[in-house]
């Protein structure tokens, strides 16, 4: 049974990863000058991506205790963003009935690997190598 700590990390990890996502899907929107007039919109990105990601990073293991606590392991949640970035596109285009752009898997997948890269070694920094059990 897993302690409070480690149930306070997955949450933590989890809600840093909707962030990532979030952040992402705003960022997207505002290189492209349509965020103050995205309205609902932005959600045609936002959950699929979500979807994606949830869908992908626990199979690629992203969410594993000791994946996680290994730094050789961090760019496991790259690897399931690249993975993660197409599978939004497929799932945004089926929402919106239209084609997929050809740059979007791309782009999404690329800037998500590095939200994703950036979030989990601060997640690292601060929970693993600074957390309680190291003093």
């Amino acid at each position: 049974m897993p302690n409070n700590r480690s149930l306070r990390q997955k949450f933590t990890l989890i809600a840093g990863d909707v962030i990532v996502i979030v952040l992402v899907t705003v960022y997207g929107f505002s290189t492209h000058g349509t965020l103050g007039t995205a309205g609902l919109h932005i959600l045609t990105t936002l959950i699929p991506l979500t979807l994606a990601w949830f869908a992908v990073a626990p199979l690629m293991g992203a969410f594993r205790a000791d994946y996680v606590r290994n730094p050789a392991r961090l760019w496991l949640p790259v690897w399931a963003a690249l993975v993660a970035g197409p599978l939004a596109s497929w799932f945004r285009a089926l929402v919106l009935n239209a084609p997929i752009l050809p740059l979007l898997p791309l782009i999404l997948g690329g800037v998500t690997a590095a939200g994703m890269l950036v979030w989990r070694s601060l997640f690292y920094w601060f929970f693993v190598l600074r957390g309680p059990a190291n003093g």
